[in-house]
């Protein structure tokens, strides 16, 4: 029982699901909003997000509702030779297998790569894990430790306090993303010449990539990175800086920006300053500029400024809460908030970011119940 046509740019590619948590089932609701037909695979308790309260919305974790939708779930109990059975069959007919278990967890179910591709040549098989199939095989991979072991966590945080983690999971949203691409490459491998492949991601690769100039520091340049704050280490100003009431991001990347910031703050005189003009001396000597800037923005306010610096071309931006900046992208008109379903199973939801001039992304199905489409489903595999 395939879903009808969407019209997506993923448009009849089946996707059988065996993800869970987040990097997982964020990489399918990716493929979902792009038109495949996602089939979520969850044993009989359910997605562990589905208790991770709270909030909640009428009953269901948000964090569930936030990376599910698009998706139909069917319950199976692999250690049951009849669902068994039925996930081996949905391996059989998908163009595309995610699964983030530990490396070789899957084997325990005839559900593996090689047990997959056996009886499918052509599948794109997508594996997830903390830190890779080889000798981190057995350490369990979750987005904390990742942060920690990566080396993010050492440059969060004031330089004198202790290390932070980022307020999200960020390498699981990142290693899902990965996931994604890659499934994207492979599908269009598949579409040349007809072969499938198995596609590896994980966290601990995601994270390393993700660090970018702090890895190139360290590979590329020898030097190991430490916390600044919200200081960058090669670019200032490029932090948030008080204003007469809230701080407020500036961020002057180029000396052509810093120029035209100095002219809106009415000290143009410090960008022909020798110890200023260039980024490599702003940044040198920024313990010396930084006090001269902010005297100036200590006259208007964050939003006063925010509005002038733009004006101007200079990046600049104030520091809200959540609900501040949906309210930003409302304001931008980039309609950030769409409603998946329809009557009580209506959920508002965050847009898909890419947007296609003419497959636009999708959204057909609320976050599934566990097993809602369960009977269907079996229906469909048993014909």
């Amino acid at each position: 029982m395939a879903e009808p046509g969407t019209g997506g740019p993923l448009d009849g590619v089946l996707v059988a699901d065996f993800s869970r948590i987040l990097a997982g089932p964020y990489a399918t609701m990716l493929l979902a909003d792009m038109g495949a037909d996602v089939i979520k695979v969850e044993g009989p308790a359910g997605d562990d997000t589905r208790t991770w309260t709270p909030p909640e919305r009428d009953g269901e974790a948000t964090y569930y509702l936030g990376i599910n939708r698009g998706k139909r779930s069917i319950a199976l109990d692999l250690r049951d030779p009849g669902d068994l059975a039925a996930a081996r069959e949905l391996a059989r007919r998908a163009d595309v297998v995610i699964e983030n278990l530990r490396p070789g967890g899957m084997a325990r179910f005839g559900l593996d790569y090689e047990a997959v591709v056996a009886d499918n040549p052509g599948v794109v098989y997508a594996s997830i894990s903390g830190f890779g199939s080889g000798a981190g095989a057995h350490v369990p991979g979750y987005d904390l430790m990742v942060q920690a072991m990566s080396g993010l966590m050492s440059l969060t945080g004031d330089p004198d306090g202790p290390p932070y983690r980022a307020g999200i999971s960020v390498f699981d949203v990142m290693a899902g993303n990965h996931a994604a691409i890659g499934v994207l490459a492979a599908l269009r491998h598949r579409d040349r010449t007809g072969a499938g492949q198995h596609v590896e991601v994980n966290l601990l690769s995601s994270a390393l990539t993700g660090l970018v100039n702090h890895s190139s520091a360290w590979v590329a340049g020898g030097t190991v990175p430490y916390r600044m704050g919200n200081a960058h280490p090669s670019v200032f100003p490029y932090e948030p800086m008080p204003t007469a009431d809230d701080d407020l991001i500036v961020a002057a990347g180029n000396d052509a920006q810093f120029r035209k910031l100095c002219g809106v703050l009415e000290v143009p005189a410090l960008a022909d300053d020798p110890r200023f003009a260039r980024n490599a001396d702003r940044t040198v000597n920024r313990e010396e500029l930084r006090p001269l800037l902010v005297e100036r923005l200590a006259t208007k306010g964050a939003v006063e400024w925010f509005e002038l610096l733009t004006a101007a071309g200079v990046p600049s931006g104030p520091i809200q809460t959540i609900d501040g900046g949906f309210a930003m992208a409302e304001r931008f008109g980039l309609d950030p908030v769409v409603t998946v379903g329809e009557g009580d199973r209506a959920v508002p939801t965050t847009r898909h970011p890419v947007r296609f001039s003419a497959t636009p992304a999708v959204y057909r199905l609320p976050p599934p119940r566990l097993d809602e489409h369960g009977a269907d489903l079996r229906k469909w595999l048993d014909s």
